[in-house]
């Protein structure tokens, strides 16, 4: 039998002692061994929960108890779970997390830290939620050059953006809606500012590329500035707006790393994401276009994502996965200034649409929500660099994205 340890018992972390409670049968099947939860940390009283004697508040019972081979850390962010984290890999034990935060910003440390002691560090739940993505990506896309990825990442952000199409919604009331329904914090930063989207690309582009991408120089962008005069510009395009991170690969192995609203073709297949889903689109240059889709969070289907992980640890408890990638040294990020798309462009003004003519020349015009006071238009491809120099030029810009 394997001895586990759960770090955090808020949402995932309850939901990872229910999947191995409920599903313990198919877990004892799959690891070839029953695992058993000996602790659950965490600083607060549950008095209903009913396994009252595995809590404890002291995380050096886990630390120093040879018969915790597995933990699973679901307490999020960088300060504890960072600490924990890597002194329950330092006390040979293998640690399994959903914390993307964390593995954005110290995974290459905590898998040089993991390989040092002969253990795993697993990280499945931390992009996608239960969507099976980074395995795939280590195992069955590794005969290919990943040149492009481009996911919807956070499902609160496509949540308020489907509520925007869909029913004609404010993006203040539908992050109202969405708040209500436990898909947003009362703090909604990380989601809307497009922050939690970063920390998830920059795993998918350390896993394709080999070096750590630092969230700090990926450009990120959110949606609170959309709204449903943007919306509604992008149905005559044929479009529909959702908030993407992309990673692209350049001929000389750097790459072009961003989170940023887009109009997005509805020939696409991320087009029809909707809700609280998840999708991701990984082009190989030998498999062509894969997308995964599904739940990207909730309490269940990330608490599975994690027991999958805890599952592997069991069944190559004597062998290291061979994941890995470098310290960031490489820089590998280029600047956006030569990434080059078509651009979907709003401008204020009674002349709009004029000096959107004169200043794109060939682009096609959209029909005005507002006759008489703006305009949009679609651009023929330009770089980020001459956009953000006719944008200067123009003035009064209130509506500027990519097409992808």
């Amino acid at each position: 039998m394997f001895k586990a340890a759960i770090m955090g018992f808020g949402t995932v972390g309850s939901g990872v002692y229910e999947v191995l409670d409920r599903n313990a049968d198919v877990v004892a099947k799959n690891a070839r061994d029953a695992i058993e939860v000996k602790y659950i940390l965490d600083l607060r009283d549950f008095p209903d929960a009913p396994h009252q004697e595995k809590f404890i508040k002291d995380f050096s019972i886990i630390e120093n108890d040879p018969e915790v081979s597995i933990v699973a850390e679901t307490m999020g962010g960088k300060g504890a779970a960072y600490e924990f984290t890597k002194r329950c890999l330092l006390a040979g034990k293998h640690v399994v997390t959903s914390n993307k935060e964390l593995v954005a910003t110290h995974g290459a440390e905590l898998l040089g830290i993991a390989k040092e002691s002969g253990v795993n560090y697993m990280f499945e739940a931390s992009v996608g939620g239960g969507i099976p993505i980074i395995r795939p990506m280590l195992q069955c896309l590794t005969a290919n050059h990943m040149t492009h990825i481009t996911g919807i990442l956070n499902g609160t952000t496509n949540y308020i953006l489907t509520r925007m199409i869909d029913a004609g919604l404010t993006f203040e009331t539908a992050l109202k809606e969405a708040q209500e329904k436990g898909y947003a914090e009362a703090n909604p930063a990380a989601d809307v500012d497009g922050i939690d989207a970063c920390r998830k690309i920059c795993i998918l582009s350390d896993i394709a590329y080999g070096d750590h991408i630092h969230p700090e120089y990926v450009e990120t962008e959110g949606i609170s500035k959309i709204t449903l005069e943007d919306v509604s510009y992008a149905a005559q395009a044929d479009c529909v707006v959702k908030l993407l991170g992309r990673a692209v690969l350049n001929e000389d192995g750097s790459i072009y790393a961003f989170v940023a609203p887009h109009l997005v073709s509805k020939k696409s297949p991320l087009a029809d994401v909707d809700d609280v889903f998840n999708a991701i689109l990984i082009t190989g240059d030998m498999l062509g276009d894969a997308m995964f889709y599904g739940q990207g969070a909730g309490k269940l289907a990330t608490a599975s994502a994690v027991v999958a992980d805890i599952i592997d640890c069991a069944r190559h408890n004597e062998h290291r996965r061979m994941v890995s990638w470098g310290d960031g040294s490489k820089n590998l990020v280029r600047p956006l200034d030569g990434f080059a798309s078509r651009w979907y462009v709003r401008l204020e003004g009674t002349d709009a649409a004029k000096r959107l003519i004169d200043a794109f020349p060939g682009c096609d015009m959209l029909k005005a929500e507002k006759t008489g006071e703006e305009a949009a238009c679609i651009t023929a491809e330009c770089t980020t660099a001459e956009m953000k120099e006719k944008a200067a030029a123009l003035g009064s810009v209130i509506g500027c994205m990519r097409l992808l």
